[in-house]
């Protein structure tokens, strides 16, 4: 039978799964599903039992004897329940306890060994999956899971995003790089996809921001940590919120639908989209002439012995470009990053001259 989420229609609500990072004890487990399936808003549970963590020595989960508390909890609520899994005996163990719903873990994710032994273990069993990005946004790494999940014969494989490791980055624990998974969605329509704010946050007071943004964006729902004395969890504490707080959180969300029967708006989208046809066709055939000048520009250098990269050159364009691009509305991130996608091509272009 297939899982609620991957059977959605148009007028369904966003799906949400809940509940603390870790299992911590039972009575905890308890009480926070039971408060989480008391606001109305979930629609299934969650909890961590195995917990890798960076550094040994950490609290890293309380194990297999967590599941019974998740299949009482199950039986308590009439919700079902999902577990990270990172390895075979993981799956066996959650197959064994019952386990509604399974997802694959960033750092899993990355390892296409584990990716292919979670598969392994799974050929035949058709039970949910969900798989979260990889730490480092290299989307083939997500593609590749999904797919080894997906030849090994499971029909109901789902996308999380949690967001990706950044360097240097202050605003978020994991940058959300919202475009990394709204291209994922482009490759797979047909697969749910939530949203953990919870991991792209790091905290609690920017989780709304980030949940109404996937909402936005037209993903299926959120997965957001849950716990019933934050402060004190055992992990993850500072991204964690109550039962009753995720209540108020998702009452304020705006949910949005993805298209409307209304002719008067489809009217005016059709009229607006074709006048983004045209754009998009006009630029198109300027990027065709500028790298036109981009390979006359390479034969001279050619011709002169002179090297394709020019520092200060680029320099120049660039800075003229972000000063046209802020009258403009455009942001610096915004300019920067479309002038080096146009920077390399011109580059590849020019090296092509060189070599002949």
């Amino acid at each position: 039978m297939k899982s609620i989420l991957f059977n959605r229609q148009p007028d369904d609500k966003p799906y949400l799964i809940s509940g603390p990072c870790s299992a911590e004890t039972e009575a905890q487990v308890l009480e926070t599903c039971q408060r989480l399936a008391a606001t109305g808003k979930v629609q299934a549970l969650r909890a961590g039992i195995w917990k890798p963590r960076t550094k040994p020595g950490g609290f890293e989960g309380v194990g297999t004897k967590g599941l019974p508390w998740l299949k009482k909890a199950s039986e308590l609520t009439g919700l079902p329940v999902a577990v990270e899994v990172a390895t075979a005996k993981h799956v066996e163990d959650c197959l064994a306890f019952g386990v509604d719903i399974l997802w694959v873990g960033a750092r899993t994710t990355g390892n296409p060994f584990s990716v292919q032994e979670i598969a392994n273990v799974l050929r035949g069993v058709q039970v949910p999956v969900l798989v979260k990005n990889p730490i480092h946004p290299e989307l083939e790494l997500w593609v590749g899971a999904v797919e080894r999940l997906q030849k090994a014969g499971l029909e109901q494989v789902g996308l999380i995003h949690r967001g990706f490791s950044s360097y240097g980055n202050t605003d978020f624990r994991n940058a959300p790089m919202w475009h990394l998974p709204i291209e994922m969605k482009r490759r797979h329509p047909e697969m749910p996809l939530l949203c953990d704010p919870s991991h792209i946050c790091g905290r609690r007071d920017t989780l709304f921001g980030v949940a109404q943004q996937a909402l936005n964006l037209g993903f299926e729902g959120n997965m957001i940590e849950s716990h019933i004395d934050p402060d004190n969890a055992w992990s993850d504490a500072k991204q964690q919120i109550t039962p009753e707080v995720l209540r108020d959180l998702i009452e304020a969300l705006v949910w949005r639908h993805e298209t409307t029967d209304q002719r008067e708006f489809l009217t005016a989208l059709a009229s607006l989209r074709e006048q983004i046809n045209q754009l998009d066709a006009e630029i198109m055939q300027l990027l065709g002439r500028r790298m036109a000048v981009a390979e006359k520009i390479g034969l001279y250098k050619k011709e002169n012995d002179i090297t394709i990269l020019q520092t200060s050159r680029w320099n120049e364009v660039l800075e003229r470009a972000q000063r046209q691009g802020a009258t403009l509305g455009l942001t610096h991130e915004f300019v920067e990053q479309y002038l080096a996608a146009v920077h390399l091509e011109s580059i590849a272009r020019q090296n092509r001259v060189m070599e002949g």
